[in-house]
């Protein structure tokens, strides 16, 4: 068989978009480029190398995983397998802090959990007048967050550590923000698509799903200023759930947000 992209892009069984995706990793070149260079004949290796690649996505594994990529509020972050892959419905929880902070002046940030930092540093960005610091109990997240920081000139401060523990000491903050582990230990979609290649800690609790986000509300409190906020992301039929937390625990003005498939994705309130 010819060694084109022509050729090699009819014999992929991938879709057309990811085979361009996976071209453009390995040729290091832009998706016009393929476009115009179709029938240029190419080096064994690189048809090697992309095979390998290939083979990795038909065993299911995140594209976002294999090219070590993902677009998110605009900004392009480095994922691996040690933290979640940043996902569209996540920006709800970015919007709606920007939001709440619309008129604070120079606001304290707290990101618990920040996995690839994707929401920390893309706060920072929309807001370089915030002090924003953000926890992860795993070292290798906190180690692709800060990287992403680095990379995308986010100021971020980072801290190891579960939750509040991470934070002791620190002063109050006029907004904590989490995208917590929230899926329920027994959900048939652990086993699913993308999140069988993403770590379990970041996707479950091992129980219910709402243990993580319960420690957050009840230790919200000593850690937030007088009329500080506090905004989480959790699961399709959550809202309801978090939103008694949020009362029981001295929370006002609560309220849930809809992703952009129309469900209510992320709860907050003010203190």
């Amino acid at each position: 068989m010819s060694l084109t992209l022509r050729a090699l892009q009819a014999d992929s069984a991938l879709p057309r978009l990811e085979r361009d995706m996976l071209w453009m990793q390995v040729l290091g070149v832009s998706r016009s480029w393929l476009i115009a260079h179709d029938t240029d004949e190419l080096p064994q290796d690189k048809v090697q190398a992309y095979r390998r690649l290939e083979a990795r996505r038909l065993a299911g594994e995140p594209m976002a995983y294999i090219v070590g990529v993902r677009e998110f509020m605009g900004h392009e972050f480095l994922v691996c397998p040690d933290v979640l892959i940043p996902r569209p419905d996540t920006e709800t929880l970015v919007e709606q802090a920007l939001e709440r902070l619309r008129d604070v002046t120079a606001p304290r940030i707290l990101d618990l959990g920040c996995g690839s930092g994707a929401i920390a540093v893309s706060l920072a960005l929309a807001r370089p007048d915030a002090q924003v610091v953000a926890t992860d109990i795993s070292a290798p997240a906190l180690e692709q967050a800060r990287l992403n920081a680095q990379r995308l000139c986010g100021k971020v401060e980072f801290c190891l550590g579960s939750w509040y523990d991470a934070v002791s000491g620190l002063p109050p903050f006029d907004l904590i923000v989490s995208n917590p582990p929230y899926i329920a230990a027994d959900d048939a979609h652990l086993d699913q698509g993308d999140v069988r290649f993403e770590p379990r800690h970041a996707l479950t609790d091992g129980a219910d799903g709402l243990t993580d986000l319960r420690t957050i509300v009840q230790g919200a409190g000593l850690h937030l200023r007088p009329g500080g906020s506090l905004l989480m992301e959790h699961g399709w039929d959550q809202a309801d759930h978090v939103q008694n937390m949020l009362r029981h625990a001295g929370f006002t003005q609560i309220a849930s947000h809809a992703d952009l498939a129309g469900i209510r994705r992320v709860t907050g309130g003010q203190r």
